[in-house]
């Protein structure tokens, strides 16, 4: 399956199709409210399972990118900018289409805030400068240097985000406006458009999919698991280790950056938990559960395991309970659950196969 990516995407796509009219059947659409939140988490773990699976390092940042893109995203499409409207730079920003007018729900004023995708734009480029900023002297490092920096961002982001009253403080952002990609789609959590969503979220996550494992069979591919298999060897055939695992990890610091932005305008809001040290260590596990190298596995891996979280099933004891179903998997499948579950397929086809030809031979 791995030279496939078109074959993968095509499997899962049914998957994603069955689940949303069994739901729809069963009168139970509200439960692609949580499947469509576990989505955009199963995003940022794909971009996690390229740096730690192919590229070999490891980050315990990602909740600060994911919490970074969706707090910039926020934060411009709801800081209301109406008094600096006469200038003639908003104006001419207005007309470019990156500031946009409307009326505040609440009182009917005017507002004048940074549209969604010239805010989404910003988010990009911002986590692509800090992303590098942060892994441009620690990945130059020998042992887990990344690690240790990323953990240290993170930690400076949650207490940003929490004593920063523009940014909502503990409260966080909230009344963050609906998207509108175009084409009639809109990213908004409105109970009438779940359905809407929830393909908006599988179709960009399966885009990252298709993006990636296409990544991992080319070149670069090959040169990061060269990486990861022995980083001094890679050196010595020519490989500019350096430099691969810096662009690995600024391309999975954008991908968490671009799923917070798109779940903060499904969620309406976003809150400074995001950012938690415990949230990134949470994605780490995730990408050990879907398989280190198993790109397919973590996304459907994490997506079950984080929607069964957010409905609730649980209870108090999420945290044991996804601690136990971790090291069950580690330690019976450590390269993911699918794999084994894909062969254990692909021997009963040969052998359905098998018992055919041998009919068909005494025939």
């Amino acid at each position: 399956m791995k030279s496939f990516p078109a074959l993968q995407a095509l499997v899962i796509a049914t998957g994603v199709v069955l689940i949303q009219l069994g739901v729809s059947a069963a009168g139970k659409t509200y439960y692609l409210t949580q499947l469509t939140m576990a989505v955009y988490y199963a995003i940022v773990v794909m971009g996690l399972s390229l740096l730690m699976g192919y590229a070999g390092q490891v980050s315990l940042g990602h909740g600060a990118f994911f919490a970074l893109g969706g707090y910039l995203s926020a934060f411009l499409t709801t800081h209301n900018i109406a008094a600096l409207k006469s200038a003639a730079w908003a104006s001419t920003l207005k007309e470019l289409g990156v500031l946009v007018s409307r009326r505040n729900l609440y009182d009917g004023s005017e507002l004048l805030t940074v549209t969604p995708w010239a805010a989404f734009g910003a988010a990009m480029l911002l986590t692509l400068v800090v992303a590098t900023v942060i892994g441009y002297p620690s990945l130059r490092l020998k042992g887990h240097y990344l690690a240790m920096a990323t953990l240290g961002f993170v930690l400076i982001i949650y207490r940003i985000l929490l004593g920063t009253p523009q940014l909502g403080a503990a409260d966080g952002i909230t009344g963050v406006p609906a998207w509108s990609l175009g084409f009639g789609l809109t990213v908004s959590g409105k109970s009438a458009l779940r359905v809407q969503n929830y393909y908006i979220a599988c179709a960009v996550a399966l885009g990252a999919l298709v993006l990636l494992t296409n990544l991992v069979n080319s070149r670069i591919g090959r040169a990061l698991r060269a990486i990861h298999d022995g980083e001094m060897a890679a050196n010595t055939m020519g490989i500019n280790t350096a430099r691969l695992k810096l662009q690995a990890f600024v391309a999975s610091a954008v991908l968490a950056a671009a799923a917070g932005s798109f779940l903060t305008h499904f969620n309406e809001g976003i809150g400074p938990s995001e950012a938690s040290a415990l949230k990134s260590v949470r994605y780490v596990a995730l990408v050990a559960a879907g398989g280190m190298a198993n790109l397919p596995g973590a996304l459907i891996v994490s997506s079950l395991l984080t929607f069964l979280s957010l409905r609730g099933w649980f209870g108090t004891y999420d945290s044991a309970v996804f601690g136990l179903i971790l090291i069950v998997i580690v330690s019976l499948t450590p390269d993911g659950p699918l794999k084994p579950i894909g062969l254990w397929i692909q021997m009963r086809c040969r052998w359905l196969l098998g018992r055919k030809e041998a009919r068909h031979g005494v025939a």
